[in-house]
């Protein structure tokens, strides 16, 4: 995996995202079309950029743009 590529995917993220709801991983992931690793790379890179919203309870994660 490349710069590019997390580059990519968190656009894939951004636009799953982009109706403004919270949302638990798995469901983005599958509306993104990306695996584990590739989602939470490319979610770190949102999150250092300070785009997204994370919230993590026992079982799921959550996140939502900023």
């Amino acid at each position: 995996m490349n710069i590019e590529e997390i580059g990519e995917n968190a656009g894939k993220i951004w636009n799953a995202l982009s109706d403004g709801s919270t949302k638990e991983a798995k469901e983005i992931k599958k509306a993104a079309g990306i695996k584990d690793k590739e989602f939470y790379t490319a979610l770190g890179w949102l999150a250092r950029e300070g785009k997204v919203n994370i919230e993590v309870d026992k079982t799921n994660v959550y996140v939502k743009l900023i």
